[in-house]
């Protein structure tokens, strides 16, 4: 998985540029809005946020069903364990949202 990645990451961070550049193309060499900021700042709070998390949630539960399978007698605790562990990665997840809400709302 982490191969097909690394083939996708240059054409991503392409397009991403692209995007961003055409953003930033206004007549006259003005500065872009703080409000324009706000919300490319919350935009980017969220989405480079929840990448780790993703990962961790993936990691998480794909090795929690390995060792259940290599241990059905103790799926109650890896069970119990794994659930605690989502808990605390999807915490990050929230942090994010919640910064981008305060950065969206911000004049």
């Amino acid at each position: 998985m982490f191969f097909k990645l690394r083939k996708a990451l240059p054409m991503l961070v392409g397009i991403f540029l692209s995007m961003t550049m055409s953003a930033f193309a206004q007549d006259g060499g003005a500065a872009p809005s703080p409000r324009y900021a706000a919300l490319m700042a919350a935009g980017l709070a969220i989405g480079l946020g929840t990448i780790g998390p993703g990962f961790g949630l993936g990691n998480g539960v794909g090795k929690a069903m390995e060792a259940i399978g290599r241990n059905p007698e103790a799926a109650g605790s890896i069970r119990n364990v794994m659930l605690i562990g989502l808990a605390f990665i999807e915490a990050l997840s929230i942090y994010a949202l919640v910064i981008a809400f305060i950065l969206s709302s911000a004049q």
